[in-house]
């Protein structure tokens, strides 16, 4: 089978097609035959050493897949191994999906999707009427905050996104306006993924206990230090989340993922599939998520 396996750290260029033997399933395993893996930011810095120790390599990068199993089950699982055409999986991380919805459209609901509940619900603890500011929001994460915060009764949206053609598309998903610092109103929720320059100005932003949500570095630029006397001053809170944990609570998985299920079948969200690569081609999907030319749900089809 074929995989994409990187054996130094370094930018998308490590990432290598190779030839290996297919896995074999150990106890409480199953093989799954893949249809598409998805393709998270996370997965830029696994190659490039910030998530992984050097007797970690060779690697081959992926956390999420969709495919089939020896008994025909369409499954959604989360895995190690994800960049090839076959991969193992526990038995306990699976969840059977429907033939006629997407892959692209299952994985982006899976990681990405159940980030952005959490960020809105467990993380900014978001109530309706509130004003949310939410970073990036054309990417995989941001396009779905855009219309879950809406759906949870969000007074007011505002979508911060770097080009023109992303304007359009987070407010046809249903955005009030774009974001611009300095807001005109303070908000009362800001998720930021960016860091840097972006997460000052959000933090000034803020209305009176505000809430900001970080749970990302995309600027690669570090993280500001944030001095608890300032925000007495703005009498706000810095939130940090990280999907990993969160997910390890009892009732983080089933219940929201159900959720947005059935938002999407009923046509009331509607994931954002903006990069479909063959899996020989992950470094140029790689190449394109750094470069912010994607949006939305990133994957890889073997």
């Amino acid at each position: 089978m074929i995989a994409i396996r990187f054996d130094r750290f370094g930018g998308p260029e490590v990432l290598t097609p190779v030839e290996l033997p297919t896995p074999t399933p150990g106890e409480g395993e199953v093989l799954i035959t893949v249809e598409a893996a998805g393709v998270n930011f996370a997965d830029t810095h696994r190659t490039d050493g910030s998530y992984l120790d050097a007797d970690q390599l060779p690697h081959i990068p992926g956390s999420e897949v969709v495919g089939r199993t020896a008994d025909g089950r369409r499954v959604l699982a989360w895995v190690s191994n994800g960049y090839a055409e076959q991969v193992v999986a526990a038995g306990s991380r699976l969840v059977e999906i429907p033939d006629d919805l997407d892959a692209a459209q299952a994985l982006a609901l899976n990681m990405q999707g159940l980030t952005a509940w959490h960020l809105l619900r467990s993380a900014a603890r978001m109530s309706a009427g509130e004003t949310v500011v939410v970073h990036s929001a054309a990417g995989g994460v941001g396009s779905l905050a855009v219309q879950l915060a809406k759906e949870f009764g969000a007074g007011r949206v505002l979508a911060q996104v770097s080009t023109p053609a992303k304007e359009r598309l987070v407010l046809d998903l249903g955005a009030d306006e774009i974001a611009g610092y300095p807001l005109r109103e303070p908000a009362d929720v800001v998720l930021d993924a960016v860091g840097g320059q972006l997460f000052d100005q959000a933090l000034d932003s803020l209305a009176s206990f505000g809430r900001l949500v970080t749970y990302g570095n995309a600027s690669r630029g570090g993280f500001t230090p944030v001095d608890p006397a300032r925000l007495g001053r703005l009498n706000a809170s810095v939130v940090g989340f990280w999907l990993r944990p969160t997910l390890a609570a009892p009732g983080a998985i089933e219940g929201p993922l159900k959720e947005l299920f059935r938002l999407t079948a009923t046509g009331r969200l509607r994931p954002v599939v903006g990069g479909d690569y063959p899996l020989t081609e992950a470094r140029r999907a790689h190449e394109d998520l750094l470069a912010r030319r994607t949006v939305g749900k990133v994957v890889l089809r073997p």
